[in-house]
């Protein structure tokens, strides 16, 4: 049996409950200088504005909300102020949500009350992470689109390229008009993207080694995302480095909001392709493939297994024996979980925390059906059923199937007020939200 504190053996098989419960599933960064002054970096100016998305062959564009072509790549580290002029004609609607970003309760949504003011964003971690206008869209027109944030290590990581995955699902009624979720889809039809386009096709060379960043930009639905044919090695979830593992049949499966770097090394002959197959619980179907470039392979040799990812400081060990333990049921009646735009600052928090101490939360689902949880300005560990250890990733997002219980470990590290998600994973299911604090 593993002691209390120590993490479950990396050897251990997840079969796919597992994975999709988990991703269906610190040391600061060095942000200061010698004489302890913060360095703001980059700046980010942002306004949400009309966009559209073609979707069907030969029918109109969809009309979207979004932020234009932001360049939302860092380095670690970066200090980015971030300005935000709200969203043209949708007065006093849209706020930006930064999902995974631990430590920075200036930008937290609705806590911090983010509409139309410049906040400092420190990037602690290196990571995937994501950006979206849709807290506030339940039932808004026209649904909003998703960007993903990227971070890069301080230090090399041995990829030849490095690829990102935004997969994001709308519903699109027969006259080309979006349904935003929290909405009945009534007569709609499901349509995929990935980079915004309904197929994506890259080549590779043989040989090469490809860093993709897969992210489940989607609103509602836990989707598994399989490169048939592919060793597919897990690197990181949530934008935290993990223990590296084998997908296992190259499928990894993402919550709402989650996302998986995945390393694939090319080594089939040229010429041949790889399909990228989606499955949203009801089917596979393609959504891409990856070719092998008729060039000369890019080395002799495939790359040896690579290390795991830079640490970005989270604890190794966490003290569950005296940690703080508080219950958070999720589903059935709303109860204390509003609607974000219900949200008010003066609403008592879900819990407190004292600053430094370890948090575990038993999160059980009442709903009738998988209810999907996000947790703000941490990220936590899984627990084992017998809560003598965890799984070997960090996560933020977690969905926990109907009547289940799933206890999350973290160390309240960042004072602040944090937001907390909770969403079914049904179309027109609301989105809810508490808040927590530390101190």
């Amino acid at each position: 049996m593993v002691r209390i504190g120590r993490m479950a053996s990396p050897k251990t098989l997840l079969d796919r409950r597992e994975l999709m419960a988990g991703v269906g599933a610190v040391a600061l960064a060095p942000m200061w200088t010698s004489a302890g002054v913060a360095q703001v970096g980059p700046v980010l100016q942002l306004e949400g504005k009309t966009d559209s998305l073609t979707l069907r062959p030969g029918a109109p564009a969809t009309p979207v909300w979004g932020l234009g072509q932001p360049d939302l790549r860092f380095k670690r580290g970066d200090i980015v102020e971030v300005g935000w002029n709200g969203v043209k004609g949708r007065d006093g609607v849209g706020v930006l949500n930064w999902r995974g970003i631990d430590g920075a309760p200036e930008v937290e949504p609705l806590p911090a009350r983010l509409f139309k003011v410049t906040k400092l964003m420190p990037l602690r971690h290196a990571g995937t992470f994501l950006c979206d206008l849709g807290l506030l869209g339940d039932s808004q027109v026209p649904p909003s689109r998703a960007y993903p944030l990227v971070v890069r290590e301080s230090e090399p990581v041995a990829v030849d390229r490095d690829e990102v995955l935004l997969i994001e699902d709308w519903r699109i009624r027969p006259d080309g008009t979006g349904v935003s979720p929290g909405s009945d889809p009534a007569d709609a039809m499901t349509i995929h993207t990935i980079n915004d386009q309904t197929s994506l096709d890259f080549s590779a060379r043989a040989n090469e080694r490809v860093r993709l960043r897969i992210i489940n930009g989607g609103q509602r639905s836990v989707i598994a995302v399989k490169l048939e044919g592919l060793d597919v090695r897990v690197m990181a979830v949530d934008g935290q480095p993990s223990e590296p593992f084998q997908a296992r049949n190259g499928a990894v499966v993402l919550a709402p909001g989650g996302r998986i770097d995945a390393f694939i090394d090319v080594t089939a002959a040229a010429g041949t392709e790889t399909p990228i197959l989606l499955h949203d619980g009801k089917e596979a179907r393609p959504i891409g493939k990856i070719r092998v470039a008729s060039e000369s392979p890019i080395r002799p040799a495939p790359l040896p297994p690579a290390p795991p990812l830079p640490s970005n400081g989270l604890p190794e060990r966490l003290d569950l024996k005296n940690a703080t333990r508080i219950d958070l049921p999720l589903g059935g009646s709303p109860g204390d979980w509003v609607a974000p735009v219900k949200f008010t600052a003066t609403a008592p928090p879900a819990f407190r925390a004292k600053a430094g101490r370890v948090v575990v939360l038993a999160l059980t689902n009442r709903a009738t059906i998988t209810t999907v949880f996000h947790l703000h300005g941490h990220h936590f560990r899984l627990l084992d059923r017998l809560d003598d250890g965890w799984k070997p990733f960090w996560l933020d997002t977690l969905a926990i199937e109907p009547g289940q219980t799933q206890r999350i470990a973290f160390l309240a590290e960042h004072a602040g007020r944090y937001l907390i998600e909770s969403v079914a994973t049904d179309w027109a299911a609301p989105r809810l939200v508490r808040w927590y604090a530390v101190e």
